[in-house]
């Protein structure tokens, strides 16, 4: 069903005349404009923003004046810790308490309703001791997307998790699946869109080569892809043919300039392990230390800022790091303790070298994660070693290889035409 109500506004200009809009993605066929253009826009009205210029977050777009077509319907809700308001209320109590819906059951990606779970633990099936509602778990196992039973009550799904910019993320994956079961039973699915914390202009890496798909990669996109989930839901509907009735409800007064902490929206962490925004930068490319032999910084003071091993000649391999002048960043050789529940390197106090953000927009830690992968190995080739995860993470065995055939250079220079082509190609399926 395509929607005629239409909206225009100038993609780069401030929201003024229309300050609160739901972008409704129905349909695979509802035509997109050439960015830059006026934009004709699908649309439910909302009522206008009393400030003009502030980021306000979907759900409160969505909630200040809910679209008839919701008004009274059933809603499962796929959210955890991430959904807010600006004031730090989250989705869960402001949508139990709305007076135009109904919530009758929620549903947990990794790291549980709470976002507390550390990663990989399996989630189990609860109910909410605030609002009574059950709790069903999507993270029993991957790859599993909500059954007929979790959704048998719903008469719409409502979608509000953190998206933090890399590809490897796996709400993004359980967003997908969930789309597939709205797609199946026939029900719309709403997206509550929120800013993606390291803006929406940087794309950083090739995209996934399909033939190692997995729960860290399902369709194939950049490492850093520079979107919001919003765009990224209308992306794998419209193009990879998920075809559910998708809505989007657009974050108000957001630039793809904007990062987090220019937002004006309160920070939480997305994940245990993602604790600031400058792990949050960094982890399209160290999440892929995760690979290797040495600790992406997992039960350390600093995930994802920083990594190690026992056998790390860092002060060496920062001074290497260093002599390249890599954009944005320098290294520094440091010690960092292990806590004794860490996967690797458990209770060991370690060398290690810290990712130190100079210039966030000019800092690509993708190309900076590899490099130094890439060093570490020729500086320790009999210590260091690839874990089986490697593949699925880097979304293909091309970094393996090239790094131990001595051939990063020109996989980088292919990854930089791959996502100068993406950036392209994504157009037709942005929002802001």
């Amino acid at each position: 069903m395509t929607f005629t109500l239409h909206t225009f506004i100038m993609r780069r200009e401030p929201m003024r005349a229309v300050a609160a809009f739901l972008v409704l993605a129905a349909c695979a066929q509802t035509p997109n404009p050439a960015p830059g253009a006026s934009a004709s826009s699908a649309a439910e009205g909302a009522a206008p923003s009393a400030q003009t210029g502030v980021v306000r977050p979907g759900i409160e777009v969505f909630l200040v004046d809910v679209p008839q077509r919701f008004r009274g319907k059933r809603v499962a809700l796929l959210t955890n810790n991430s959904g807010i308001d600006r004031s730090g209320r989250l989705d869960i109590d402001l949508i139990a308490a709305h007076k135009d819906l109904k919530l009758v059951a929620l549903l947990a990606a990794e790291h549980g309703i709470r976002g507390d779970a550390m990663n990989g633990v399996q989630i189990s099936d609860e109910t909410d001791p605030k609002t009574g509602v059950p709790v069903y778990s999507l993270y029993k196992a991957e790859d599993r997307g909500p059954t007929d039973e979790m959704l048998k009550d719903a008469d719409v799904i409502v979608y509000d998790l953190q998206e933090v910019g890399g590809r490897t993320w796996t709400y993004v994956s359980s967003m997908a699946l969930t789309m597939q079961a709205a797609a199946r039973k026939k029900i719309p699915f709403v997206v509550l869109d929120r800013p993606n914390p390291i803006g929406g202009e940087i794309v950083e890496g090739a995209l996934l080569d399909t033939n190692f798909k997995s729960f860290v990669g399902m369709y194939p996109i950049p490492a850093r892809h520079g979107m919001t989930v919003g765009e990224l839901a209308t992306l794998f509907n419209r193009k990879y043919g998920i075809n559910c009735d998708l809505v989007v409800v657009r974050a108000e007064n957001w630039r793809r300039s904007q990062w987090q902490d220019e937002t004006g929206l309160p920070w939480v962490n997305p994940s245990p392990n993602l604790r600031s925004l400058a792990a949050v930068t960094s982890y399209p490319g160290t999440v892929y230390f995760e690979g290797t032999t040495l600790t992406e910084g997992r039960g350390t003071d600093r995930p994802f800022e920083q990594i190690g091993a026992p056998w790390l000649n860092a002060p060496e391999v920062a001074r290497l790091m260093n002599e390249r002048r890599l954009p944005g960043v320098r290294f520094e050789a440091i010690t960092m303790a292990v806590a004794p529940t860490a996967a690797k390197h458990k209770g060991l106090t370690i060398p290690g070298i810290r990712f130190v953000i100079t210039d966030k927009r000019a800092y690509r830690p993708v190309r900076a994660s590899l490099i130094l992968i890439d060093q570490v190995r020729r500086l320790h080739p009999t210590d260091f070693a690839w874990t089986r995860t490697i593949d699925r993470l880097t979304g293909s065995d091309k970094v393996r290889l090239a790094i131990d055939a001595g051939q990063l250079a020109p996989l980088l220079e292919q990854w930089d035409r791959e996502a100068a082509e993406f950036k392209e190609s994504r157009k037709p399926y942005l929002l802001y």
